[in-house]
């Protein structure tokens, strides 16, 4: 069994490798260290390999737990009572726990608190919009990672951050902020702005 055990231990760890990229970007923001954001981004292409060695490590522990004991012939009738790491149950729960860190990316969003601003525009002359390629965005959380920054900004009146697109398009008052400031606000969180237009 302890085998089994290992195998649950090692998928646990290539689930959270492979959610590590977007768990990041909100641990930075619960930290208060915008600039870690992007740290993990680098193991984003190994993302489908660690989900496979996962589903992999995961689906051989199960069938481990589940393939038919081979019967013994003897009159000793001694069962012992497995430890709870060594249940099904046990194995079930780590499934779960599993498939939660892998989908992650996909729900990371509601970490992220949504803030309603007031904004209040004196010359409407003022009013800029501009776009700013990023690179090293790997999923939706660098997304709202950045739109979040951006957002703390005075003058801001929209940021829509997108990872399909690698880029941000904000539109601001240029009397209370301007393009180098949002752009060093980008900046600071890892990611980089390569163009801007």
């Amino acid at each position: 069994m302890k085998s089994g055990n290992k195998l649950i231990g090692v998928g646990i760890l290539t689930a959270m490798a492979a959610s590590l990229c977007c768990i990041t970007p909100v641990l930075a923001l619960i930290a208060g260290a915008s600039g870690l954001a992007s740290t993990f981004s680098w193991l984003e292409p190994f993302r489908p390999y660690l989900i496979g060695s996962t589903i992999l490590f995961l689906g051989f522990a199960w069938y481990q737990k589940l393939k038919p004991k081979k019967q013994i012939d003897c009159n000793c009738e001694i069962e012992e009572k497995s430890k709870f790491i060594q249940t099904k149950t046990f194995l079930g729960i780590i499934t779960a726990f599993t498939i939660i860190i892998l989908a992650f990316p996909y729900y990371s969003s509601i970490f992220y608190p949504k803030t309603e601003k007031q904004i209040i525009v004196h010359e409407k002359s003022n009013i800029q919009k501009i776009e700013f390629k990023i690179r090293g965005m790997t999923c939706n959380s660098c997304a709202e990672h950045i739109n979040h920054e951006v957002n703390k900004l005075s003058g801001i009146i929209s940021s829509n951050v997108s990872y399909d697109n690698g880029n941000a398009i904000v539109e601001f008052d240029n009397s209370k902020t301007n393009i180098i400031v949002i752009e060093k606000t980008i900046n600071s969180t890892g990611y980089s702005v390569t163009d801007k237009k």
